[in-house]
């Protein structure tokens, strides 16, 4: 094991390989308050990687309904056992911003709790069994009672509440799939950090499987390998003639009903609409931190839902992270318009300020709305979208029959 800097965790924890970050970080930022869990991801990416025999069980993207949902079934219940921490321990009291925007976790990874209990592999873990993959939507819509915790029905009772979670590989900077792979088959690119299978040097082990806490390596018995999320990467290398050569976003990104997604790269630069949502204005969080292994995929957490599963959850920020949601800023609004505005993927916005159209007051908060237009550059610095917080209003001519 050597020591790695986990900024999620705000200390550095053990890793079996040393630190080495991607110039630029593949990642994405989800919208929950915003999912209506219309499963048009899912099939993007079903109908685009996992057709073929052998795969029918295998959904590289899913939407879970929380807190009974998941696939494979308890797999987020059953991996918080494993670490002896159903419930985060933290310290934040004293926030280091430079090291951690949340505060220090003080509990175990699953790198550190498998060498605590001297178990012959580099991370806890399982391997579900067969039934537990058996259907990616099970749990969907059953609510939970906040008056009485064994009883669960539908909405739409304030006292019961679910929200929805959106999947997939978190391309992980420290990866329970990659540490835990005696063949050396998995790789983390240097270029961009996606994580990927080599499936020439697959053995099937399923050790991958086993040690990912999210269990999104997955086997495919009638290739006797295991297959993963390749985050569309020949879209983000921007193969795709649509894009005519600029970075592009995935299939499930783009095929997003609910305008809930945004997808980019994490890097230094404060105008990039990810690192800025993640990094500085901190209203986007990692799900499940305290595994450790430094997950970058984040969500923007469901107001309505209990604060004290969300911390659970997204870790120690989630109140900050709803407080500035409900209540947005004027910067806020702004930036995250352009979510699904574009396929081609935004490194750098800039925005031209509009006039005041609305005010009131939420939660004893003055709430102020302006309708700015947000412009959105790629990476050569060319603009590539713009649009205004108010969405504009076309009005059909009449001569057309069908009009309404």
């Amino acid at each position: 094991m050597t020591l790695v800097h986990n900024w999620h965790l705000g200390r550095r924890m053990e890793y079996p390989y040393f630190e080495s970050r991607p110039k630029k970080q593949f990642a994405a930022i989800f919208n929950i308050n915003r999912c209506i869990a219309c499963q048009t991801c899912t099939m993007a990416c079903k109908s685009a990687w996992t057709y073929n025999k052998g795969q029918e069980y295998m959904w590289w993207n899913n939407v879970e309904t929380k807190p009974y949902g998941g696939y494979p079934q308890s797999w987020d219940v059953k991996t918080l056992k494993l670490i002896d921490n159903g419930e985060n321990t933290w310290y934040t009291d004293e926030k280091d911003e430079k090291l951690s925007p949340y505060g220090v976790y003080e509990g175990d990874t699953i790198f550190e709790a498998s060498a605590k209990k001297n178990l012959n592999q580099w991370a806890v873990g399982y391997i579900p069994e067969d039934k537990e993959w058996r259907a990616p939507n099970f749990g969907e819509d059953v609510a939970k009672s906040n008056n009485k915790p064994d009883e669960y029905s539908s909405l739409p009772e304030h006292s019961r509440w679910f929200f929805y979670i959106q999947r997939l590989c978190n391309h992980c900077t420290y990866p329970g799939c990659l540490a835990a792979c005696p063949r050396k088959a998995i790789y983390k690119r240097k270029e961009d950090g996606i994580v990927l299978i080599d499936q020439k040097r697959c053995r099937g082990y399923r050790k991958c499987v086993e040690q990912c806490p999210y269990k999104k390596p997955m086997y495919r018995g009638l290739t006797r390998v295991s297959e993963k999320c390749i985050a569309c990467y020949p879209r983000i290398e921007g193969k795709d003639p649509l894009t005519k050569g600029r970075p592009m976003e995935t299939r499930c990104m783009s095929a997003c009903v609910g305008q809930i997604r945004l997808q980019g790269f994490l890097d230094d630069n404060p105008k990039n609409p990810v690192t800025w949502l993640i990094r500085h204005h901190k209203v986007a969080l990692p799900l499940y931190p305290q595994f450790g292994t430094e997950p970058n995929i984040y969500y923007i957490p469901p107001r309505w839902a209990p604060r004290s599963y969300l911390r659970q959850m997204f870790g120690p920020g989630v109140d900050e992270a709803v407080e500035k949601f409900m209540v947005p800023s004027r910067e806020l609004l702004a930036v995250m318009s352009l979510f699904r505005m574009t396929q081609t993927i935004v490194f750098e916005y800039k925005i031209e300020e509009g006039p005041k159209v609305f005010e009131t007051v939420i939660h004893g908060k003055k709430f102020e709305m302006f309708n700015d237009t947000v412009i959105g550059f790629g990476e050569d610095g060319q603009e590539i979208v713009r649009t205004t917080v108010e969405e504009p209003l076309y009005i059909r001519d009449p001569k057309h029959y069908n009009s309404i």
